[in-house]
């Protein structure tokens, strides 16, 4: 077979298997890190300046690893900087996290109905809530007060959509540089 065909093929795999690990992040799946090692092993199989000419650099991947920290770091940081200023305990956080979790699934499972959109806001606003339901019971179950369980219910959320929002950005561009090197 044409080496150029298998080319396509398999940078066409790459793109797919790396809009599917962007998708996975709206269920606070790793999926950032998919797209560092899917990219990786494309560029381990076709490096720039290889076999016709075409390929990835390995600088891209680089770039890609500094990028999918980058992203880490800002959700955890938007995630835990508003209920954390707050007094968020550390069980409130650890049921915020099991909260997003929880809420995404069930939040995509509510919103199949609606093709893609439906599961991306269901995803998005389960996990949101799950966050504020986990921090709120987490300070409840500490002994705080109901205002202060939900100021603190408030934060995780709001720092859970903004975390996600950022990281999701950050995987967009992951996508379209992985994307742009493999087929340009």
């Amino acid at each position: 077979m044409d080496f150029e065909i298998v080319y396509v093929v398999w940078a066409v795999l790459l793109i797919l298997i790396n809009l599917a690990a962007w998708f996975a992040t709206l269920f606070s799946l790793p999926g950032n890190w998919v797209m560092l090692i899917s990219t990786g092993l494309f560029a381990f199989c076709y490096p720039a300046g290889g076999i016709g000419e075409r390929g990835i650099s390995w600088t891209l991947v680089a770039v890609l690893a500094g990028l999918a920290v980058l992203g880490e770091v800002i959700e955890f940081s938007a995630g835990a900087a508003g209920a954390a200023k707050l007094g968020c305990s550390r069980r409130g956080m650890v049921l915020a996290v099991l909260g997003t979790v929880v809420g995404s699934i069930i939040g995509v499972m509510i919103g199949v109905p609606v093709p893609l959109v439906g599961s991306i806001l269901g995803a998005l606003g389960g996990g949101a809530l799950g966050a504020f339901l986990g921090a709120y019971l987490g300070e409840i179950w500490k002994g705080r007060t109901s205002d202060e369980g939900l100021a603190v219910g408030k934060a995780a959320l709001l720092g859970r959509l903004l975390g996600t929002a950022a990281k999701l950005i950050v995987g967009a561009i992951m996508v379209v540089l992985s994307t742009t090197a493999a087929f340009f």
